[in-house]
């Protein structure tokens, strides 16, 4: 078993709400329903998916079973309580989010896989080339969990085989890590309440640590395909703006219309 986040990150604690970190295998088909139809062809640009709703900075997620002995042992969570508290005033958002993570240049959508190795900065101005922008932590957070707070973008059981996570021949020692990337149609039930893929797993995420400064305005969220912490309110916030790896990608957002 390989820790949280090694080789090229660290882990947080579990538990509930303002969650930093999460590896087994449940399988479970739930997923809460999304608050909306999927967005019109004119409603976001080509690519992406309209996020509209209420959303909850302080969720009560309670573990009701957890998978691995110590020291890991408030790592990956078989399953959790349902429904969530929220505990804290919901409040209104709107925006545009990709549905994909940002992608390498392909003659095939279907085989596309993630673009790596581009720092924070980097991946911020490659979105705000497209008139777009990195998601802020609160935005990639409720398009990953919906209106019903679920640990899991697929539901409240974590499940091995829904998203490229959990697998553990992750290369050898001085960073030679193996690039288990899948393109971004390799897991179709991957699928956030409002239809957004590989939130978790596959490759980590950038977003923008919100009334933060320089140079402390990165976090990483989603988790890559390691046993690790691979769940929505989950993050990494020690990599300096300016880290990039294999295992690390992003997506992008901007204001909804």
């Amino acid at each position: 078993m390989a820790p949280a986040d090694a080789p090229n990150g660290g882990i947080a604690s579990a538990g509930s709400g303002k969650e930093r970190s999460d590896p087994g295998p449940i399988r479970s088909p739930e997923r809460p329903a999304p608050t909306q139809s999927p967005s019109s062809p004119d409603a976001c640009p080509t690519g992406m998916v309209l996020i509209e709703g209420e959303y909850c900075s302080d969720a009560e997620q309670v573990c009701l079973k957890w998978l691995d002995p110590p020291p890991y042992q408030n790592l990956r969570c078989g399953e959790y309580a349902k429904p969530v508290k929220c505990r804290s005033p919901r409040q209104a958002r709107r925006f545009c989010i990709d549905r994909e993570e940002y992608a390498e240049p392909s003659s095939d959508p279907k085989s596309a896989m993630p673009l790596v190795n581009k720092s924070w900065l980097e991946a911020k101005a490659i979105c705000e080339g497209r008139s777009a922008r990195l998601c802020k932590e609160t935005e990639w957070e409720f398009a990953c969990e919906g209106p019903e707070m679920s640990p899991y973008p697929y539901g409240f059981k974590r499940d091995s085989n829904a998203c490229n996570i959990d697998r553990t021949d992750l290369g050898g020692p001085n960073g030679r890590l193996t690039d288990h990337r899948a393109p971004l149609s390799a897991f179709p039930n991957c699928v956030s309440p409002f239809d957004v893929h590989d939130m978790v797993g596959n490759v980590d995420e950038w977003v923008e640590r919100e009334h933060v400064a320089a140079p402390n305005r990165s976090a990483l969220r989603g988790g890559w395909w390691l046993p690790g912490r691979n769940r929505c309110r989950a993050a990494t916030l020690h990599h300096s703006e300016s880290y990039a790896a294999k295992q690390v990608g992003f997506r992008c957002c901007q204001d909804g219309p």
